[in-house]
């Protein structure tokens, strides 16, 4: 599965507002800085920004053949736009992965996903009728391949040993407040298996600059005192940081301003050496490493 470097994450479109000119505007940007990778969920703003992507791709069909679509399903929300789901649970059914991959092509206005994954790790989860599905839907055409999202390596392991191909993504929350998925294996399994980690929340969710916590400003300090080293700014870095793990991190972009995205596509050119990554490490963790 080839992605982008950066991956330009969809989940807040609805809250952006955005014209249908604009959205067009969004994703021509996005490809002209080489993040060429967009990140979907069917629950995404309430079911509708799956919606909104496809209305800009039905305006410029062409924009599809340049792009990579992501998308996600599992959780079952309770909306207005989905009046049969009575609570908010988890379904990995058969039943349902079909046809919610069948809803995403028919809301981004495509044929096919380049991935599919499941959103989060259901209790009930049959793995072999999770790997059916995929399999189906590959054979069709309708997915080109398929992934988790959260999932463990223990969970991960459980799904691959059903699947006839390879899971290509873990899309996993990782930042520099955020550093689980160093230790409990995550990262190791994707190196292992070649799983592309996508990185959800790269900037902890806008904690390093909105917290006033004690460890946030501490690695907030850390990242300005590697930026005026390596002349970038704190999200720079701390999206440098995450690219420079040799597992191929591939952080999502949730923003829809242009120059923010362009802010943060120069991450890619900044090099950090080891001792810069240790030292924003000891700044996360409040200690040397033992």
């Amino acid at each position: 599965m080839k992605l982008s470097p950066l991956v330009a994450g969809m989940w807040r479109m609805v809250d952006w507002e955005l014209s249908v000119s604009e959205r067009i505007n969004l994703i021509e940007g996005c490809i002209d800085l080489g993040i060429t990778s967009f990140d979907h969920a069917d629950i995404y703003g309430d079911y509708q920004c799956e919606s909104l992507f496809g209305e800009a791709l039905a305006k410029r069909p062409g924009l599809r053949d340049q792009i990579q679509l992501v998308s996600k399903c599992g959780i079952r929300l309770v909306s207005q736009n989905r009046p049969t789901h009575q609570m908010k649970t988890y379904d990995t059914s058969y039943q349902h992965i079909v046809g919610s991959v069948e809803n995403s092509l028919k809301a981004l206005n495509t044929e096919h996903l380049d991935a599919i994954l499941i959103h989060r790790p259901d209790p009930l989860m049959n793995g072999e009728e999770v790997a059916r599905a995929f399999s189906d839907l590959v054979a069709s055409g309708k997915i080109l391949t398929a992934g988790v999202s959260n999932f463990l390596p223990h969970q991960s392991a459980m799904l691959q040993s059903f699947c006839d191909f390879p899971l290509a993504i873990n899309q996993i929350e990782i930042s520099v407040l955020n550093t689980h998925s160093f230790y409990d294996g995550s990262l190791d399994y994707c190196q292992q298996h070649q799983m592309t980690p996508m990185a959800w929340s790269p900037l902890a969710g806008g904690l390093l600059f909105n917290s006033d916590s004690e460890r946030a400003l501490g690695v907030k300090e850390a990242l300005t005192v590697v930026g005026t080293e390596v002349d970038a700014t704190v999200d720079q870095v701390a999206f440098a940081w995450l690219l420079k793990h040799p597992a191929g991190i591939k952080p999502i972009i949730g923003s829809g301003n242009l120059q923010r995205i362009k802010a943060a596509q120069q991450a890619l050119q900044l090099e950090l050496t080891d001792l810069h990554w240790y030292q924003i490490l000891k700044a996360s963790a409040g200690k040397d490493v033992a």
